[in-house]
């Protein structure tokens, strides 16, 4: 969904990963401290600052990837951390959401497993030759829906967060649905 971005985030990131020669995979290893950094804020109601915990966490899972290609340091093990990476990072956004009381235990189950679920469909369709980068909530909108719900309910009252995260569920679901309907007509 956010494909179209890509040319615009490569101008912008092509400099930051000129002058940031590490190795992409301690970047990539740092973006979930900052997610547990938002589980810390939302568990503490402060939405405002988790809302850019999550900012600063994704950029810097953009940053790794753009440093990787640009100093030519790709490599399968980059890829497969920066996956599992994602996934603590999503489950520990989520923890904070629950222990906050922005919504309750099932609720954050199914925002785990969503979460879990869009990304599983992705890799097996894709170990099967199929690309699979399709459907309404990839991990960046997933993340954008987030961190506006972090601001709608700081600005109007938090139960509209809550109301956010169940969209964000029917989503999420959605778009695993699209993903195996897409798989199901490339497989068949």
């Amino acid at each position: 969904m956010l494909e179209s971005l890509r040319p615009l985030l490569t101008k912008i990131l092509n400099p930051i990963a000129r002058n940031l020669n590490v190795n992409p995979n301690i970047v990539t290893v740092i973006s979930p401290f900052i997610s547990l950094l938002a589980c810390f804020c939302f568990s503490n109601k402060l939405l405002i600052a988790g809302a850019v915990a999550i900012l600063l966490s994704g950029f810097l899972d953009v940053v790794d990837g753009a440093v990787a290609r640009f100093h030519n340091r790709a490599s399968k093990f980059g890829a497969f951390l920066d996956s599992t990476m994602d996934r603590i990072a999503d489950a520990l956004i989520y923890i904070g959401l629950v222990f906050g009381g922005y919504c309750d235990w099932l609720c954050g189950i199914l925002l785990v497993h969503s979460a879990i679920m869009v990304s599983y469909v992705r890799s097996r369709a894709e170990s099967q030759g199929v690309d699979c980068s399709v459907g309404i909530a990839e991990r960046a909108v997933r993340l954008i829906i987030v961190m506006v719900g972090a601001v709608v309910g700081y600005l109007s009252n938090p139960i509209n967060f809550t109301y956010i995260l169940y969209i964000l569920i029917i989503l999420s679901y959605i778009t695993v649905g699209q993903r195996i309907y897409h798989v199901w007509r490339a497989l068949r």
